[in-house]
């Protein structure tokens, strides 16, 4: 006996025994769904050691970055903008609200997330930089309580738009819109924080509008919005295919068992999924609406061909061995074909992806499973007397319906003008391939709603109001790695001999003492790898020797000692004013990139531009003195002051501690991948054009970033 006649014909005797297995297992199986871990994060699309995502990662540890979420308030009304007492009131109001937007974490309650208070950029949270008085920079907080009246709204106003770091990204340029930027602790809390923030905003009342954005909280609503989707199209799928099955079987007893079939193929295979420890992904929700129309394939062939060979004299079991006995192998083929199509996708290099196909392919496994032991056993339920009338020679004398008859047209045309239908497919497959080759990926999550979506809607009008909400990095370092080069040591020992120039008219024995220093620098560079530890020994060499000399030629050995000891200041890339103009050239660049008629960098910040300001105060407070300060020593004055206001911890946002790392902050109109690529491609060209006065590697960081990864 066949193996197929073994099966059919243990589940048509212990149909019992097979329905309660079925139950058993499914339940089994189900009672793991609440383990439920929902991950909405596209982040996770990568792999954790894909190169953008461990770049990126590292990028946000190294400058202390959080994903932000953008909240606006736009006044087009008020002739003053947003610049009223009323409407400052509610951005302070708003932003003392989201500074309480925090949770104990699910994982370690002892720890808060949501928003991070001490990063957030809202006018009652940065500081106004002025000049105190000759050489002296204040730093007082923009907006410690709002304005009583108009003229300290308007002054308030004059203010911020002195300070070329706020301008574009605080506040509009028109003064009609101010925005507020909330870092979370993690992306994951952003829908959590919009719908607290739509709850407050609800409250106010007034010619303000209010709008929230930011790629983080596009990609956890979208997440969650769809996780609501798939509950809602799951159910309606079964629901569509449960009524097309019933008019074409009209037995209501009969289509259940599909419906049961495909019901435990979800439940099983989502529970297997949750109990292996996967969270659920985006791309995971959309298991069970595949798997609903594939689960019932099977149990639709078994149930047409029971009903062409039904006859009340072959009864239940006989038909049901007849049609197993035909369709066991089909079945069986076209199960795996389809299993293993979806089983290649583990081959991509992208984790939701694989776990959607290795689970989906898992699915159609137990469908198949079920199809052929559950569906024989279920029939055995049926009593005789409800298939009265059932099967295609209880029908053969009706008159052929409309389906028959369209189809039998269908077929007759198709032998009548096979030419011109196989001609017509060439054309259509032609125009099909020269289609495929059209493709351009261009994602963008907030394009993912519709556009009346307030996300998106808040994303089109922010846009247009300042430089722009999609954050990308532009980190740059020495592209050596601090390493010693013939360039390094040449310019090192040119420095040296400079420096003995200007002692020797005034102490003659600085000639002989930085002859020595020169030689041993020589003698050091050849074996020393690291700049900074060449520098110390050199240093070290100097002092050893000043201890071991005396009058003149000990100040000799203290100048050269104090020499190496600056050059190891020197090596702080970033206070270096010919590095901070090169930045400052290539912000000034970032500007003029457009693409059909738009620019796509709106603004963007830098340490170059901290140093600007507050060396603009230090002189005078003219907008001339705008600039970045002529000298090391000046450069360092300037960055040392900063660290004087109430967060001089921002600055680590934008260069690291050793100042040997910078982050240009680009604020984009657009998350378009497309776009993307133009910047980075335009960066590229950039940098290939004007070389840096010291060799710099660049590279890119940010959500808008790894997205194009992703795309990519």
């Amino acid at each position: 006996m066949d193996i197929e006649q073994k099966v059919t014909r243990f589940s048509l005797k212990h149909y019992k025994v097979v329905t309660l297995a079925l139950v058993v297992i499914t339940l089994g199986l189900g009672a793991l769904i609440p383990m439920i871990r929902v991950d909405t994060d596209p982040e996770n699309m990568l792999r954790e050691d894909e190169p953008v995502r461990v770049f990126h990662d590292e990028t946000k540890n190294a400058f202390d970055l959080s994903d932000m979420l953008v909240l606006g308030v736009v006044n087009e009304e008020n002739p003053d903008g947003v610049f009223n007492p009323d409407s400052l009131r509610k951005v302070y109001e708003l932003t003392e609200f989201a500074k309480q937007l925090q949770w104990p974490g699910d994982e370690q309650p002892e720890i808060s997330v949501g928003v991070v208070p001490g990063d957030m950029i809202a006018p009652s949270e940065i500081d106004h930089i002025e000049q105190g008085g000759p050489g002296v920079v204040k730093f007082e907080w923009l907006m410690p309580e709002p304005p009583a009246n108009r003229e300290e709204a308007l002054e308030m106003r004059d203010r911020v738009l002195s300070n070329p770091l706020l301008k574009g990204t605080l506040v509009s340029e028109d003064a009609l819109a101010l925005c507020l930027y909330l870092p979370l602790t993690s992306k994951d809390q952003s829908y959590r924080v919009y719908k607290e923030l739509n709850k407050k905003i609800a409250e106010y009342s007034g010619p303000e509008s209010f709008y929230i954005t930011g790629l983080p909280v596009a990609e956890d609503t979208f997440g969650m919005e769809m996780f609501v989707q798939m509950a809602i199209s799951a159910p309606l799928a079964m629901l569509t295919i449960f009524v097309l099955m019933l008019i074409f079987f009209r037995k209501l007893i009969l289509v259940i068992s599909p419906m049961i079939v495909a019901m435990v193929t979800v439940i099983s295979t989502m529970g297997i999924l949750i109990g292996l420890g996967y969270p659920v992904h985006i791309m995971s929700s959309m298991i069970p609406i595949f798997l609903m129309p594939i689960a019932v394939v099977d149990s639709v062939h078994i149930l047409s061909l029971f009903f062409d060979l039904y006859t009340p004299e072959k009864g239940r079991q006989q038909t049901m061995v007849e049609v197993m006995k035909d369709l066991f192998v089909p079945m069986l083929y076209t199960s795996l074909t389809s299993a293993a199509g979806f089983l290649s996708l583990a081959l991509t290099p992208i984790p939701p992806v694989q776990v959607f196909g290795v689970f989906v392919a898992l699915g159609i496994g137990i469908a198949w499973l079920w199809t052929i032991i559950f569906v024989p056993a279920y029939v055995m339920f049926i009593p005789e007397k409800k298939l009265v009338n059932f099967g295609a020679t209880a029908h053969h004398g009706e008159e052929q319906g409309r389906l028959g008859r369209f189809l039998q047209a269908v077929g007759g045309l198709t032998v009548s003008r096979a030419k011109v239908i196989i001609g017509l497919m060439v054309l259509i497959t032609a125009g099909a391939v020269y289609g495929i080759t059209q493709i351009r990926i261009n994602d963008n999550p907030v394009k993912w709603f519709a556009s009346s979506h307030p996300i998106r809607v808040a994303d089109k009008v922010l846009n247009e109001h300042f430089g722009g909400t999609y954050m990308a990095y532009l980190v740059l370092d020495e592209a050596s790695g601090g390493k010693v080069d013939d360039n390094f040591r040449d310019a090192l020992a040119f420095r040296l001999q400079t420096k003995q120039a200007e002692l020797v008219s005034e102490l003659p024995e600085a000639k002989s003492v930085f002859e020595q220093a020169l030689k041993t620098l020589q003698e050091k560079a050849g074996t020393a790898e690291d700049k900074e530890a060449l520098l110390a020994s050199l240093n070290e060499y100097a002092l050893k020797q000043m201890d071991s000399s005396s009058g003149k030629t000990a100040d000799g050995w203290y100048e050269a000692a104090d020499f190496f000891d600056l050059e190891k200041e020197r090596l702080k890339l970033f206070k270096q004013p010919e590095v901070l103009r090169y930045l400052e050239k290539l912000q000034q660049y970032l500007l003029t990139i457009k693409s059909d008629g738009r620019t796509l960098v709106g603004k963007s910040s830098s340490v170059a531009d901290v140093a600007k300001k507050v060396y603009q105060e230090l002189v005078d407070g003219s907008p001339e003195n705008y600039r970045v300060p002529d000298t090391f020593q000046a450069v360092a004055q300037s960055l040392l002051q900063y660290q004087s206001s109430h967060k001089p911890d921002d600055l680590w946002h934008l260069v690291t501690p050793d100042y040997m790392r910078a982050n240009i902050w680009c604020q984009l109109t657009s998350g378009d991948n497309m776009d993307m690529n133009k910047v980075i491609a335009a960066v590229d060209g950039f940098m290939a054009e004007n070389p840096s006065p010291v060799a710099l590697q660049y590279r890119w960081a940010g959500a808008d970033v790894y997205q194009y990864g992703l795309a990519g």
